[in-house]
């Protein structure tokens, strides 16, 4: 079973918002991270500027690859959109719950799969 076409136009839609918002907000991210700036090597900082520092770049780190997964998910949805599998466990094949969906609309799994670890 599939989603017909047109009930699936507003998801892609909401995805390719969502993927722009998580591409701007890597680029904050990355400015905000006081390691990106190249200034930063030329000074002789006190301790307890360089563990502001460390903290800010472990901080900016952290939410990088939290962007970068939620891209990366955001991405694979698009892509089952595209090719018609969108709503379809990609272990068992059976359909994810619409309640699910609406919750976590990148689901890949139906709650039995996930619940089992598949």
């Amino acid at each position: 079973m599939q989603y017909p076409k047109n009930l699936l136009k507003p998801v892609l839609e909401y995805f390719r918002a969502r993927e722009k918002d998580l591409i701007k907000r890597k680029r904050q991210l990355l400015k905000e991270d006081p390691f990106s700036d190249q200034a930063r090597l030329n000074d002789n900082a006190s301790d307890d500027t360089e563990a502001a520092e460390q903290e800010g770049h472990a901080r900016s780190k952290a939410l990088s690859v939290k962007t970068e997964e939620a891209l990366g998910h955001v991405r694979s949805a698009m892509k089952r959109v595209e090719d018609g599998s969108f709503g379809q466990c990609t272990a068992c094949k059976k359909m994810v719950d619409t309640d699910r969906l609406k919750i976590n609309p990148t689901a890949e799994l139906c709650l039995e799969c996930a619940k089992s670890g598949k």
